[in-house]
């Protein structure tokens, strides 16, 4: 059997790490599943902080008072959309952070509505997720309902 490449391998990995293999018959949320979401989110968090600090490095370099005005529109628009992005970027750090909080309370993991399991293979594609599938959907559907 061949190897795969290290790039394939590494294709599932959730921001550097690999998705967690629970094992039979565990409890759901124990101290592996809570640190390997907790690897997860300080990962994240970290490549968003980084993200940050690169912007501010680039809109320091690149600013420049530049004489023709489409130029300088040009420049004002490229910082403008980068610092919604980041504008956005700070939002979901703060609800990092909050999900950082959830963990550190043994609350993390659970649906806020009905209160099941959210699921593992959820969480690792949405690690903020507060919501189960099922209430997310009806969640969902409500939204489309009332603004149409």
């Amino acid at each position: 059997m061949a190897k795969k490449p290290a790039a394939a391998a590494n294709s599932m990995d959730i921001h550097g790490i690999a998705p967690y293999k629970p094992k039979k018959n565990e409890e759901y949320m124990n101290e592996a599943q809570r640190e390997h979401f907790k690897k997860i989110l300080q990962a994240w968090k970290h490549e968003l902080m980084e993200e940050v600090d690169r912007t501010m490095s680039h809109m320091k370099d690149e600013a420049a008072n530049f004489p023709d005005p489409a130029d300088r529109a040009t420049q004002e628009e490229e910082f403008a959309l980068e610092l919604r992005t980041r504008d956005r970027e700070r939002k979901l750090i703060k609800k990092i952070d909050q999900t950082l909080d959830l963990l550190e309370n043994d609350d993390y993991g659970f649906c806020d509505q009905c209160g099941i399991e959210i699921g593992i293979r959820r969480l690792e594609a949405r690690p903020t997720a507060t919501l189960c599938i099922d209430c997310k959907t009806l969640d969902e559907i409500k939204e489309k309902q009332l603004v149409g």
